[in-house]
Order: C-alpha cells, then structure tokens, then sequence
C-alpha cells in the first residue's frame, strides 16, 4: 500500500504542472507551492514553532481560535500556518497572527523530510481532518507532539474498514484527538484509539466572538434601509440560480437581497448581475449611489459577509448544492433563521443538528427556494422562533477554545 501511495504521488508531481495550464485553481495549487520552502526560510534553527494545518477556509476558522489564543499566551513561539487548498491560501495570506502562511508540500516522502527539518515544529495541530501518510511518519519519527481538533470521523473512512491497516497506523503519530461529536469518539474507540475528548467545535468559539466585536457597515445601514433582507452568502452558481429564479419570478417589491458570491470572477460578477430583472448595485461600483433605491446588492470583494449578516432577517448559506456546504454558524449566532441547499451537508454536524431542532431548512430546487423564503418574508413570528433556537444552540456549544488550550498549556 506504501509503494502505491508513493507510486501515485509521483505520477501526480508530473502530471500537475500539465494540468495547471487548463485551470486556475490548479495553477494557484502548483504556483503556489514553489514558495513553499522560501517562505520557510524565516524560520531559524532555535525558533520555537507552533504549525497548524488546515484544509481550506473552514477548517482555518475552525483553527482560529485556537492560533489566536496561543500567540497571546506563548510569545516566545512562532506560528506557521499551512493551507492545502487555494481556497484557503489565497484569503488568508496575510492574517496578522500568523509568522509564515503557506501552501504545504505535496506529501513525497522528500517534501515532508524538508518540510519537517526547516520547521521543526514544537507541536503540531491539525484541524479537523487532513491525514497525509508521509507528513504522519515523519511527525512521528522526529517525535513531535501532534494533536487534532475539530476532529470528525465517519464510518465510511478507510480507518474503520478490514483494509484501512496502513492509515490506521498513521494515526498513531496523534497524542490526543478533539472531536466534535460522540460518534467520532466511538469509532476511534472501536479501533483502539482512546486518548480522544469530545471538545466540540471552535468555530462556535469563533462566531460567538463575532458578537462582541463592531460589525456595523454604514452602506449596508443605507441600502437596507429598515427592509426585511435576505443575506445569500458564499453562493455558487447552482445556488444562484435558484436565487435569480426567486428574484425575477417571485420576489416582492418591498424586500432587500444581498448576494456574496463565493468566486468574484469579474465575467461571472457580471452575467449573475445581468441575469437579475431587479434593480441592482455591485458593491464595487457604489460609490456615490443612492444605495437605499436599490433591490439586490452584490458584493465582490471578501472579508465583509460576517458583518453582513448581521443585517439578515433571514439567511442563505451556499455551497449546499456544490462542492460542500460553507458556514451556516456565522448566521445563526446573530439569531437568523438559515436556509441551505439540501445535498452536500452530510459532513456537517451543525447542518444535522439545525434541520434537527428547527433552525434551519434544506431546498433542492426552484419551488422549495421561493415557498421558504416567501414563507419567511411573511411570518415574522417564525423567523424569530427559528432565529432564536440558532442563537440558542451557538451559546449551548461554546467552549472548545478553554477545553482544547488547557490540554496544549499541560504539553506546551
């Protein structure tokens, strides 16, 4: 199983720069990685370092709290931030509380031994998942403290079939593993694996934080302008087509509609904007508007939808009907009922949970979209019923932060 592993990365190495020259996101992936060990190069041999590594976006956010706590307690130690996915890279690259942000290496055995001995991290926090058999064997042969959070397993995954031997090894490179849920516990237990804690999630941590911060936006105040809102957030094309379809078709004159796409491609900005029969204002062009007389705001630029959304009366979180669905926290610990494609969740407990206790709803299609939406418009008494249970379940699963950093400050 090692040769085969070994076998594909190789033929991955040669193929990947082919590839980037057909797609965009490949070629941040392959552009992206060749900086990788320069980057590193500010790290000294008697630094102390603290290296997270996170998928993508959320998985980052879901590391965030965890990273910024840590600066503040250990001054003394560098943090090194590595994303796999552009996704991730590209937004935060320049987060202040990191020392070195960069791509991780594709996992070649002689990527890892680099990676590895210019870091050489004091611990290492993976988040949620990410389990690259190369980079696990070389943490574990230079004995570095390693540590999952945010953890989620499922059944499905190779660990827990008959086959799974080689990945299951790996995972003996972890000390300890923070899980979200009980099902995660009892699956790690049922292949041996008993230094597990059910910590929850830190993205609770981190969007109950949100709360105590400034997130007024003058130009959101003047386009809402006391309307009932919709905030459609981090939407793909297979969401905004249902959301086009609701504008044009049956949305009413006297709501409001924000729409902040995930990929701000200005051709794809712009035919989404042409698509809608209501009138509407890029954020990009609304300098000296009237923002106030405008129906459907879009906004192409990243960084503000958290703010954002705490002008919803009610809330769409895309991705749903995609690749995966994006987070749903971040509306709903502003009190705001949450609405979501209905294919792509599985993989998130909070999703399950909130079609569970009535603070959220799943469309699949056109009739769904508008019926739920139109629904909400109309019921205010429901919006705030299904708002309140959404705060509600944010304050009733805080604390994973304080659980994770007393285990860290014992090992640290």
């Amino acid at each position: 199983m090692n040769f085969l592993y070994n076998l594909l990365l190789s033929v991955i190495s040669i193929l990947l720069p082919l590839t980037a020259l057909f797609n965009k996101k490949i070629k941040l992936f392959y552009e992206g990685r060749k900086e990788t060990f320069s980057r590193l190069n500010s790290i000294s041999k008697t630094d102390k370092v603290i290296w997270f590594h996170a998928a993508s976006l959320g998985e980052f956010e879901q590391g965030r709290p965890i990273i910024e706590e840590l600066k503040q307690l250990y001054t003394g130690y560098k943090i090194v931030v590595t994303f796999f996915s552009p996704s991730g890279y590209e937004i935060r690259k320049n987060y202040p509380f990191a020392d070195v942000i960069c791509y991780l290496p594709l996992d070649t055995k002689s990527n890892v031994k680099k990676f590895i001995k210019k870091v050489h991290p004091d611990m290492a926090i993976m988040i949620k998942y990410e389990f690259w058999p190369n980079l696990l064997s070389e943490l574990k042969k230079h004995n570095v403290p390693t540590i999952l959070i945010s953890g989620i397993f499922r059944k499905k995954q190779s660990f827990f079939k008959w086959y799974g031997g080689f990945m299951r090894e790996k995972l003996t490179v972890f000390n300890h593993f923070f899980v979200q849920n009980k099902a995660s516990k009892d699956l790690l237990n049922s292949i041996n694996f008993n230094n597990v804690t059910i910590a929850g999630d830190t993205r609770f941590d981190r969007v109950y934080d949100i709360l105590q911060q400034n997130n007024s936006l003058d130009f959101i105040s003047e386009f809402k302008n006391n309307n009932y809102t919709v905030v459609a957030g981090s939407t793909w094309k297979e969401d905004e087509e249902l959301i086009v379809d609701y504008l044009n078709n049956h949305a009413t004159d006297d709501g409001k509609f924000i729409i902040a796409p995930h990929n701000i491609n200005k051709k794809q900005i712009k035919e989404l904007q042409n698509s809608i029969n209501k009138k509407t204002v890029l954020y990009s062009e609304n300098l000296n508007k009237e923002l106030s007389g405008y129906q459907v705001f879009i906004i192409d630029t990243i960084g503000l939808l958290t703010k954002i959304y705490s002008y919803a009366d009610a809330a769409y979180v895309g991705g749903g009907l995609a690749t995966g669905l994006h987070n749903i926290l971040e509306p709903a610990t502003y009190g705001v009922p949450v609405i979501f494609g209905g294919n792509k969740y599985s993989k998130f407990q909070e999703a399950i949970d909130l079609l569970e206790i009535g603070g959220a709803k799943t469309v699949t299609n056109t009739n769904e979209f508008s019926s739920n939406f139109a629904l909400l418009q109309s019921d205010k008494k429901l919006r705030e019923q299904m708002g309140k249970v959404n705060h509600n379940y944010i304050l009733k699963n805080v604390g994973a932060t304080k659980n994770i950093i007393t285990y860290l400050k014992n090992t640290l």
